[in-house]
């Protein structure tokens, strides 16, 4: 019972939309890097649901230095990646199926390096708030329900990765990836914004 509460509560905190879903998805529809996009988004979170549950989410959270250069770092990031998906959004773009025309392996692990790692709202949501979930459930149901969270991170991350691609029909027209890439860049903006205003 302790693992499918660790399950749905880590799938009520990574489903919401955000920038590392919103690359995952892109990339899903690509055809692009995808598996080790997908290991990478799970293994990242079960580190920090692992760091969270061994208690250094209450440290995290007393450190200001810490959260606002984050936080900061985070804002200037996203910022970045929105201002290159409304480029794209503006000049429009084409399927690739061909992963060989896009990004490399490094370049696309790196943008969800920072998607990830640059992101408090990771922290928050991993370190911070399944930490916290976790310890009430003593020192080995921690663990279990660590376990859990983690699951879902994989499989949510799985089905987004590889299930976009049954997508892919609807992104062979410029106007669906401008469509796409101009929703990527809003959403960018939001989170920057909201991680400004603290």
């Amino acid at each position: 019972m302790i693992f499918w509460s660790g399950m749905a509560t880590g799938l009520a905190l990574i489903v919401a939309i955000g920038s590392q879903n919103a690359y995952v998805l892109r990339q899903g529809i690509r055809r692009e890097h995808v598996l080790p996009i997908v290991l990478f988004c799970a293994l990242s979170d079960a580190l920090l649901i692992g760091v969270g549950i061994s208690g250094a989410g209450v440290l995290i959270q007393g450190n200001a230095t810490l959260m606002a250069l984050t936080r900061y770092g985070g804002a200037l990031f996203l910022a970045s990646y929105g201002l290159l998906a409304a480029r794209r959004a503006w000049r429009g773009g084409h399927m690739q199926l061909d992963a060989s025309q896009g990004a490399t392996l490094g370049r696309a692990l790196a943008a969800c390096f920072g998607f990830t790692f640059l992101n408090p709202h990771v922290y928050l949501d991993t370190v911070v708030l399944l930490g916290a979930i976790s310890n009430q459930h003593g020192e080995t149901g921690r663990w279990l329900f660590g376990a859990g969270a983690a699951t879902g991170s994989l499989l949510w991350f799985a089905a987004l990765g590889f299930g976009a691609r049954y997508l892919a029909p609807l992104f062979q027209t410029t106007l669906a990836w401008r469509l796409l890439d101009g929703l990527i860049a809003l959403v960018m903006a939001a989170l920057a914004l909201m991680l400004l205003r603290g």
